[in-house]
């Protein structure tokens, strides 16, 4: 099977993250005719490490994706999702593909001088992935000189690599904020104590963040994308009430200040109030930091590339800085095409042509360091 129709086939079968069980097991039926050194099945839960060439060098480990989104597909072609719901709307299957075809490299031309370390990661969407990975006690016996990974970027143009030093994706987390006191009848709002007043005074706040830590990055805000209070009962005045955000920073020291500056106004207004509070997080992601010698290695194999250095940083959240941040490595930006819908529309579809491009640039990276250290 070439790439392209490895790619097509995992975008009819996506899965969410953690269950990506069937998504993993094409992955191994793939590899096994490639006979990979050392294959390793179920990492971080469902991730799948495949592994070419020996420690007698440096190994580089490259990373791509396995899951999917919960989004309905609008496309209407032969390959679209056959699972109603949910889709491959950041174009991790183009990232499996590409990888593949690196596999295929690989074992067409069996590495000498160093180990890579193709590494198919479960619940990136989540923020779950890479730790689970790191914390997987196989994950000890692969040691990694460098750790690199690509995300295609739509509004770029196509083949164009997008990289920078310090933070590459900034960090991010979504908070929900439960206030509770008691319900009264609506008659006698007085007699309960209701989360209205403490929401409407902390909604404003939310959204002055960055004037409020004193942050002078762009990058650094919080985002309210629900508030749910009471419920539609004429005769009765609420005890509940909820905020959901999202906090976003380019620095994981921002972040801190950002959660600080949320639990201690929520605390405050709920102490003032009579209520009681109770604030939690999902979806956490620090921030992703490119090294800099790995930002200048990519730089340095991709010379004959059209790579564009940035000074800023993309908004969303990648939990590979759970491994730049151990290992040492670079994520970049590869363009999709200035004319192809944006990432998680319902109407995305990663470009094809992107999988021969995505691993030549991969081989590049993997031969330049290995050529170094020759």
């Amino acid at each position: 099977m070439n790439s392209i129709d490895f790619r097509r086939q995992l975008h009819q079968s996506p899965e969410l993250s953690m269950n990506e069980h069937d998504t993993a097991q094409r992955v191994i039926d793939y590899m096994i005719p490639l006979q990979p050194d050392k294959l390793i099945p179920s990492l971080g839960g469902t991730g799948v490490a495949v592994v070419f060439g020996s420690t007698d060098g440096k190994s580089v480990m490259l990373r791509c994706e396995l899951d999917a989104l919960p989004i309905i597909e609008l496309n209407e072609f032969p390959h679209k999702s056959q699972c109603h719901g949910v889709s491959h709307k950041c174009g991790h299957d183009g990232h499996m593909a590409i990888l593949a075809a690196v596999a295929k490299h690989y074992s067409l031309n069996r590495p000498t001088c160093g180990r890579v370390i193709l590494l198919f990661q479960p619940a990136e969407e989540t923020g779950e992935g890479a730790k689970a990975v790191l914390a997987d006690e196989a994950a000890s016996n692969l040691t990694v000189d460098y750790a690199f990974a690509l995300h295609n970027v739509p509004k770029f143009s196509m083949g164009e690599v997008i990289i920078k030093t310090g933070t590459m994706c900034c960090a991010s987390r979504g908070a929900t904020i439960r206030f509770e006191g008691k319900t009264a009848h609506a008659a006698q709002p007085e007699t309960g104590i209701s989360p209205v007043q403490a929401i409407y005074q902390l909604l404003p706040q939310i959204e002055q963040l960055p004037q409020l830590i004193n942050t002078q990055s762009p990058y650094t805000f919080a985002t309210i994308v629900g508030v749910n209070i009471g419920e539609k009962a004429f005769g009765t005045a609420p005890s509940l009430g909820e905020i959901y955000l999202t906090l976003r920073s380019e620095s994981d020291d921002e972040m801190c200040q950002l959660v600080d500056f949320i639990e201690s106004r929520a605390n405050q207004l709920a102490n003032a109030q009579g209520l009681s509070v109770d604030i939690s997080y999902e979806d956490v992601f620090s921030t992703t930091v490119n090294n800099d010698s790995a930002v200048s290695i990519v730089q340095h194999a991709l010379q004959e590339e059209p790579v564009t250095i940035t000074d800023k940083p993309f908004r969303w959240s990648e939990d590979f800085g759970q491994f730049t941040n151990r290992y040492g490595g670079a994520l970049f930006g590869l363009g999709a095409g200035l004319n192809t819908p944006d990432l998680h529309n319902g109407d995305y579809d990663f470009p094809d042509q992107l999988i021969d491009t995505g691993s030549r640039y991969f081989i590049k990276i993997v031969d330049s360091i290995w050529a170094q250290t020759q």
